[in-house]
């Protein structure tokens, strides 16, 4: 089965950062995904056009520019709060949630503890870098009438409920 509109999608992929000359500098990412084809934005656009039309098996490599990827470098997402308002047991590399902003949800990375400040940073830990993404195609099937009413996959590499 070919990938086309409404295509539950498993891939095995890798992420490199990508380096002005187009050499890819580090692997900064790999693994299982699934997502459901058709413009649900469960993939970067770029990647879901290479991936139209592949079979299991068959391989892509998309390299994608900052603004294609997970976007700049946002400073607005970068916090720095006292060490006294930090929560027992979180330590660099891990998350807490707070709030932008605009008052709206936000997860923020703990980048680093330096002395009476903790520094954290909202933006996703690939943004500002332009990224190639290598897939494998392992699964095609059709997707459920559920699948696309919830608009993506679930089991496997997916979303459970």
């Amino acid at each position: 089965m070919s990938i086309t509109q409404d295509s539950a999608v498993t891939l095995h992929y890798t992420v490199h950062e990508l380096l002005p000359n187009g050499s890819a500098l580090k692997l900064l990412d790999k693994g299982h995904m699934a997502y459901l084809h058709g413009g649900y934005e469960n993939v970067f656009p770029k990647v879901e056009a290479a991936l139209a039309g592949k079979n299991a098996g068959d391989s892509v490599q998309v390299e994608l520019a900052v603004e294609e990827a997970f976007g700049p470098i946002d400073d607005s997402l970068k916090r720095t709060i006292p060490k006294g308002e930090f929560p027992p047991g979180v330590k660099v590399g891990g998350q807490l949630r707070g709030t932008n902003d605009q008052g709206e949800p936000q997860v923020y990375n703990v980048v680093k503890i330096k002395g009476p400040v903790v520094l954290l940073d909202g933006n996703h830990p690939l943004a500002g870098k332009a990224l190639r993404f290598q897939a494998t195609v392992t699964e095609v099937r059709p997707a459920t009438t559920e699948e696309i009413a919830h608009r993506h996959v679930h089991g496997g590499h997916g979303h459970h409920h």
